[in-house]
Formats: C-alpha cells, sequence, structure tokens
C-alpha cells in the first residue's frame, strides 16, 4: 500500500534534467532548445509525468504517446499535416492523442507540465 510519502511534489523532488535540441530529421528552424525534468514514472515506464521547456524553434513531431500538458509560460503553435493549426498560451490545458504527428513551434520560450501515457508494445 502507497502512503503520502509516496506523492510525488515537483518542486520538493529534485531531478537531474536532460538537455537536448531536436535531432537533425526532424528540425526545421531556430535552437530548438530543450530541457525534461522527469519527477515520475511509473513501474511499468508506461506513465510519466515531469516539467518540459524549450527555447525559439520549430521542429516536426510524432506522437506516440499521449500527453496531457499544461503551459506554464510562453506561446507555442501546433499544426498538423493539413495545415490546421492551435495557437497555446499560457494557462492553456490540453492533451495531444497518440498518433498525432506535426509541426511544434516555440514563439516565446515556454515551460510545460506534462503527463504522459505511451501503451506497452504488443509483441
Amino acid at each position: 500500500m502507497k502512503s503520502a510519502q509516496d506523492i510525488i511534489v515537483f518542486a520538493r523532488h529534485p531531478v537531474v534534467g536532460d538537455e537536448f535540441v531536436a535531432a537533425a530529421e526532424r528540425h526545421i528552424e531556430g535552437e530548438c532548445r530543450q530541457r525534461v525534468d522527469n519527477h515520475y514514472s511509473d513501474p511499468s515506464g508506461q506513465f510519466h509525468a515531469g516539467i518540459w521547456s524549450g527555447g525559439l524553434g520549430t521542429w516536426r513531431v510524432k506522437y506516440s504517446e499521449h500527453e496531457f500538458c499544461t503551459l506554464l509560460e510562453g506561446l507555442v503553435r501546433v499544426s498538423d499535416s493539413s495545415g490546421h493549426e492551435v495557437l497555446l498560451q499560457a494557462g492553456d490545458h490540453f492533451v495531444i492523442p497518440a498518433g498525432f504527428e506535426g509541426v511544434w513551434q516555440v514563439l516565446e520560450p515556454a515551460k510545460k507540465t506534462y503527463a504522459i501515457f505511451e501503451a506497452a508494445s504488443a509483441g
């Protein structure tokens, strides 16, 4: 049985962040600097939660996971291959479903919380 001591409060849970830039094959323009501070992964490795931040830039995305986010800072445009787009600003809560492919563009340096679920592959 889990207790209150098992609750992860991000601000009280130090992590070693991972800093990177968008992979060359996904890079479109800008620096595309990113940082992920993953605060929690479940024992199955299917669920993760933490804080992501990103600098100015544009890159292609392809989601195999479902992701729930709250944009804490910044301005981001997410568009699909058909040209439809969503403009996201601080305070927006959103879900990007598994299977989404498109472009992620950071217009103002951004920070979000995330909760990701990626189903185990059958096989």
